[in-house]
């Protein structure tokens, strides 16, 4: 939150910003991202009178996928006196796996999110610098919450129940729902093999049909791309997220109150998933693309800057090209 403001942005702590996802937290490695499945040291680079600086860093836990098995990651915080802006810069080991069909090279998804509690909307606009194409929908998503919703009806209507894990009987009475209005995790949690609700082979079997549906899918001609002359009211849309091109100037803003969000990265993300979805109160930030492909490159330094913007944030943007900040220790 902004301490003038005093308004928090994450009010359950269920969300988070600042969190890094793809490839490794995603279902095809059976890995999703509660924070119980890692465990991280923070370090104190730096605790000057003007910057702070911390260093996040842990091992990804094993997952599914061999390529992504033995990495380490590192996350970079960097926070300054009185400005309204903090950096961040992501490291990760040098990894190679593929993703929707192609090969994801040291590409991450790191995705900030913010909610506002089920009917509201924390940001209800998504812009960039220089107007990129979208396309509407989420079919990936669609599919996997068919999936879901497959595989519970299936336990419902099977003979002895009572042979199922206990860890499924959980999740089939949590999932037994509309999952519109449901956390992103929630129905993801299903295919983590932490939980053993399902079986290694179950999981794969189960993803390898929505992954091949999602890629005919993604790329039918039904979905167009949009080039939009003004900000994108995204709840407005099918499944109330969308998928802009390329990028490395964006923002999300509320319309009504004027609060913003504006990223500026040190290196274009491929493209980003946006969700503003008031049936749950949750607004995502995401720099991957369809069916989950990450798309920003590892190292890449995120500014993000907060305040009163909606109005002005491309202006506000402009300043941080013509300014530094620089940081010197005094000679003894």
């Amino acid at each position: 939150m902004s301490k003038e403001e005093q308004v928090d942005l994450l009010k359950s702590g269920n969300n988070a910003m600042g969190g890094f996802y793809g490839p490794f937290f995603t279902p095809e490695n059976g890995l999703i991202n509660p924070p119980e499945h890692v465990v991280a040291d923070v370090t104190i680079e730096e605790c000057g009178p003007v910057m702070h600086r911390y260093l996040l860093s842990g091992r990804i836990p094993d997952g599914l996928r061999p390529e992504l098995r033995g990495k380490s990651f590192s996350v970079e915080f960097t926070f300054y006196r009185d400005v309204d802006f903090f950096d961040r810069r992501y490291h990760v080991d040098h990894f190679e796996t593929e993703v929707n069909g192609r090969c994801a090279l040291d590409r991450i998804t790191v995705g900030d999110e913010f909610e506002s509690g089920e009917g509201g909307l924390v940001f209800d606009r998504f812009d960039s610098y220089n107007r990129t194409p979208y396309r509407e929908g989420d079919p990936y998503a669609a599919l996997l919450k068919q999936e879901v919703a497959s595989i519970i009806n299936e336990s419902k209507n099977q003979e002895n129940p009572q042979e199922e894990p206990a860890r499924f009987a959980y999740f089939r009475n949590l999932l037994d729902r509309d999952l519109t209005n449901a956390h992103w995790d929630l129905y993801w949690r299903l295919f983590s093999y932490w939980e053993h609700a399902l079986t290694d082979a179950q999981i794969r079997e189960h993803l390898a049909q929505v992954t091949a549906q999602a890629h005919v899918t993604a790329d039918a001609n039904e979905r167009p791309w949009h080039m939009p002359s003004q900000a994108i009211d995204v709840s407005s849309l099918k499944d109330q997220t969308i998928f802009p091109g390329a990028a490395d100037c964006t923002a999300e803003f509320n319309s009504s109150n004027g609060r913003c969000m504006i990223w500026l990265t040190s290196q274009p993300s491929g493209g980003f998933q946006i969700v503003q979805r008031p049936q749950s109160g949750w607004v995502n930030w995401g720099t991957n693309t369809e069916n989950e492909s990450p798309a920003l490159p590892v190292g890449t330094r995120i500014r993000t800057i907060y305040g009163n913007y909606a109005q002005s944030w491309r202006e506000r943007a402009d300043l941080e090209t013509q300014t530094s900040i620089q940081v010197q220790k005094q000679a003894s």
